[in-house]
């Protein structure tokens, strides 16, 4: 069976804490494509080279979550042949059998427009910016709660401005804003509407 689920979003609204839990609910496989812009963001050099030359190795780098992977993502996401190395692996992904699960900020409206399933992840930037810096530790985190809020917004507005591909939603995706939701009620909506798409 294929099956595509694609799940866009801005940074820390929950897509891929979302993405994880309908990927293991329904057997299917499971892409951060985010995971691929920061490994090519982190690697350093060229950046189109590094795109080309991506290996799973590169994928398991323990340093692909930082705030600074993520910054570097953003960065490296806007040069159009970055995006054009990474188009290829990404569609066969998500048209592999056995179902798949792809979250990032461009697969409904570009990689996957014919995904069978569409979700819009969002929520405010503030909570956005509270969820990383309680991530980066709170209290203890090595940035205040305001400079994580304006790296957040400076992040949405390259993704969002961005010519090649920007973060928006699809027209036919279905919102999520997961601002006032616990992990467990979004995780429960998007299960539902997988599940509602599976039986048609």
């Amino acid at each position: 069976m294929i099956f595509t689920v694609a799940i866009d979003g801005p940074a820390a609204a929950g897509k891929g804490t979302i993405s994880r839990a309908v990927a293991e609910a329904f057997g299917f496989a499971h892409l951060d494509t985010g995971a691929l812009y920061r490994a090519v963001g982190v690697k350093g050099g060229d950046p189109v080279e590094a795109a080309r030359s991506l290996t799973p190795e590169d994928l398991s780098r323990d340093d692909l979550r930082s705030l600074e992977a993520g910054q570097a993502a953003s960065r490296v996401a806007v040069i159009p042949e970055v995006r054009a190395a990474l188009l290829d692996f990404q569609r066969r992904f998500a048209r592999r059998d056995g179902g798949a699960v792809l979250d990032g900020r461009d697969i409904g409206t570009v990689i996957c427009p014919e995904a069978e399933v569409k979700l819009f992840v969002t929520a405010s930037a503030d909570v956005r910016a509270r969820r990383r810096w309680l991530e980066l530790g709170g209290e203890a985190a090595p940035r205040a709660l305001a400079d994580v809020l304006a790296e957040v917004q400076e992040r949405d507005a390259r993704d969002m401005g961005r010519t090649d591909a920007p973060l928006r939603a699809a027209a036919d995706a279905q919102v999520i804003d997961t601002s006032a939701l616990t992990s467990a009620e979004a995780i429960a909506q998007a299960v539902a509407l997988v599940a509602k798409a599976l039986q048609r």
